[in-house]
């Protein structure tokens, strides 16, 4: 799995990466949106990004709105600190995978993440599957 931590809270964001590493999680992070899309497109394997909503500059919902059109098959899990239920409703129709509350439980993150990786290889399957089947001929 590999996975980008995207979080202007450095100390939170330090924690996560640490943690993840100690499990052999394939982990980078990044304090913005605009790092986030930097790092997207230098670095084209990340399969599920974790996303806070509230940050300085490109807020969580505009980086999850610009990570799916320039990069549909990534999945990204959405953390808030603030309860928003219609932030959650937001983020789920511009096809977040999951939504989750502050302070996280590090175990559920990481069921999410594992479940998000699933099915983001799910998806690059059946798109390869198409790519190598025969065309039909017109």
């Amino acid at each position: 799995m590999n996975v980008l931590f995207v979080d202007d809270e450095t100390d939170f964001l330090e924690t996560l990466l640490k943690r993840m590493k100690k499990r052999e999680v394939d982990v980078a992070g990044v304090k913005s949106g605009e790092e986030a899309l930097d790092h997207l497109e230098k670095h084209p394997g990340i399969d599920v990004v974790v996303l806070d909503v509230k940050m300085p500059g490109m807020d969580g919902i505009e980086t999850l709105r610009e990570i799916k059109r320039r990069h549909p098959l990534v999945e990204v899990i959405m953390l808030t600190g603030h309860a928003d239920v219609g932030v959650a409703i937001v983020g789920m129709e511009l096809a977040a995978f999951d939504y989750l509350m502050k302070p996280v439980d590090f175990d559920q993150l990481l069921y999410k993440i594992q479940d998000a990786c699933k099915k983001r290889r799910i998806h690059q399957e059946k798109i390869n599957a198409r790519k190598k089947a025969p065309q039909a001929p017109d």
